[in-house]
């Protein structure tokens, strides 16, 4: 199982969609406030997020927090200024894979500090950066097919 950890995300939508991915592949949503947007039973109900039971989500009130709570052995940090490519990552059962906020990224403190364990989704020099949602997306289906896809159902059924 993968953790996947959201720092101060600000975009519902995105957040909506990251929540589906969880959903669809069996990973862990970990929030770390504070957050743009309510995540209350209420807000959730109202949003239409149907599969939302299906996720486990944990609520933090920091980064310090986070990691008082959470016995972190293996991590990887999504960043546009990471020194290499995700595919060189070594994804493991457990990893805990960070993002930072739509309109900063990963604090620079945080990504110094944890310089090797940073990598970055390749993309055109003159594009910022892309969509949160779209980011761990790639980076998930990526570690979950160095697994082998633990889990998953790898066929379909096609109608004749």
């Amino acid at each position: 199982m993968l953790n996947i950890v959201l720092v101060e995300p600000e975009i519902p939508q995105n957040c909506g969609n990251i929540a589906r991915t969880c959903a669809a592949t069996g990973c862990r949503l970990h929030l770390i406030r504070p957050l743009g947007f309510d995540i209350s039973e209420k807000a959730v109900r109202r949003a239409g997020l149907d599969y939302w039971n299906m996720v486990e989500v944990f609520d933090y009130e920091s980064l310090d927090d986070f990691f008082a709570k959470n016995d972190v052995r293996k991590m990887w940090c999504l960043s546009t200024k990471a020194p290499r490519g995700y595919t060189e990552a070594a994804f493991s059962d457990g990893c805990y894979l960070f993002f930072g906020k739509e309109t900063k990224g990963l604090p620079e403190d945080f990504l110094s500090a944890h310089y090797d364990e940073c990598v970055r989704i390749p993309m055109r020099a003159d594009a910022r950066s892309l969509n949160l949602s779209n980011a761990v997306a790639i980076t998930v289906f990526e570690a979950l097919r160095q697994l082998d896809f633990p889990g998953l159902q790898d066929y379909g059924k096609m109608r004749d």
